[in-house]
C-alpha cells in the first residue's frame, strides 16, 4: 500500500474528456525558468471581482479535463490552476501509474519554489487595478499555502480537504486509522536513514518523504495574518476526522479570522449524495466577493 495515497490524494472522479474550453493553457516559469503547465480562465460574467489561484492535490493527473465543470460556480473570478513539474494539465493518469520522471521530481520543497516563481510571474502579468486574490489549496496543495501567502499577500486562504496539521502528524493519524502503524514506523526509519534521496519507498522518493516529514504547516497557518477557511467532508476516507478536529480546536485561538465548514456525508472531494460541496464553496466565495465588508466568515456560517 502506498501510504501517501491514503493521506492526501485528491479523489475528484477525474475522467477522460474534452479539454475544458473555457480554460486555456498558460505556461508559467518555475524556479529555474522551466515552464510549468497552468491553465487560466477569465470571469464567466462581468465584472471581474476577484482572482483565484489553485494548487491541486498530489498525484500526476491534471485538472484540465474537469476544470470547466469543477470551477463553474466561480462566475466573477479569474481562475488559475497550477500543475507540478512534469504534470500535463490534461493528463488523467492514475496515482499508481505516475512515471519515474514524476517520482524523481516530486517533493514539497522544489514544488514550493516552482509555485512561488510561477505565481509571482502571473501576478506581474495581471492588469490593474489590483483585485483580491484567494489562494485555494486542494488536499496536498494546501501544504504550500502559508509559504505562498507570505510572498503573495492574498486576501484569504481556503483549505479544501486538508487537515491544517503538519503532513507527518496527519499522516501518522491516518496510518493509525488504517491499522498501518507498523508500515508508518518503517517509513519513518527509512526517511531518517542514510539511503540516497533517489531511493523509492512506498511509491515516493526519500527526497519526497524527507520533505514531508519536516514540512511546517500548522504553526504558519495558526500565526498567519490571512483569513482562513477550512472545508472538509465528514466521510473523508483519506484524511481522518481526528486530524481535522485537532486543527479546528487549535485554530480557535487564531488572531486572524478562521471559519470551518463540515459537510455531512461528503467525501474527500466534498461530494455527497445529492450535494456538490465544491459548487457550494464557490457560491459562498462569490457572495464574499460581492460584499467583502461583511467579513470573511459571514458567508460561510449558513448551513451547507
Amino acid at each position: 500500500m502506498v501510504l501517501r495515497a491514503g493521506l492526501a490524494l485528491l479523489t475528484l472522479g477525474l475522467c477522460a474528456g474534452a479539454w475544458a474550453l473555457a480554460f486555456t493553457p498558460h505556461p508559467l516559469p518555475g524556479a529555474d525558468g522551466t515552464p510549468l503547465q497552468a491553465i487560466v480562465r477569465g470571469p464567466l460574467a462581468p465584472p471581474e471581482r476577484f482572482r483565484v489561484a489553485v494548487i491541486p492535490g498530489s498525484g500526476c493527473a491534471g485538472m484540465g479535463t474537469v476544470a470547466e465543470r469543477y470551477f463553474a460556480g466561480l462566475l466573477h473570478a479569474r481562475v488559475l490552476v497550477l500543475h507540478k513539474r512534469t504534470v500535463a494539465a490534461d493528463a488523467t493518469t492514475a496515482p499508481a501509474d505516475c512515471g519515474a520522471d514524476f517520482v524523481r521530481h516530486d517533493a514539497l520543497a522544489p514544488w514550493l519554489a516552482d509555485a512561488q516563481a510561477a505565481l509571482a510571474a502571473w501576478q506581474r502579468e495581471l492588469a490593474s487595478p489590483p483585485l483580491p486574490l484567494v489562494l485555494v489549496g486542494i488536499s496536498e496543495g494546501a501544504e504550500l499555502l502559508p509559504a505562498l501567502a507570505a510572498r503573495l499577500h492574498p486576501a484569504a486562504l481556503v483549505l479544501v480537504g486538508s487537515s491544517g496539521l503538519d503532513p507527518a502528524q496527519a499522516g501518522r493519524l491516518q496510518a493509525e486509522r488504517l491499522g498501518e502503524r507498523a508500515a508508518w514506523d518503517e517509513l519513518a526509519r527509512a526517511q531518517a536513514g542514510a539511503a540516497d534521496d533517489v531511493s523509492v519507498v512506498q511509491g515516493r522518493s526519500l527526497r519526497y518523504w524527507r520533505d514531508f516529514w519536516h514540512w511546517p504547516v500548522q504553526v504558519l497557518l495558526l500565526t498567519g495574518p490571512w483569513p482562513l477557511l477550512q472545508i472538509w467532508g465528514e466521510d473523508d476516507a483519506l484524511v481522518p476526522q481526528a486530524a481535522y478536529r485537532h486543527f479546528e480546536a487549535l485554530a480557535q485561538g487564531r488572531a486572524a479570522p478562521y471559519c470551518v465548514v463540515r459537510l455531512p456525508g461528503a467525501d474527500h472531494g466534498l461530494q455527497a449524495p445529492g450535494h456538490d460541496g465544491v459548487q457550494w464553496l464557490w457560491a459562498r466565495l462569490e457572495r464574499w466577493a460581492r460584499a467583502p465588508e461583511r467579513g470573511w466568515c459571514s458567508v460561510f456560517t449558513e448551513s451547507p
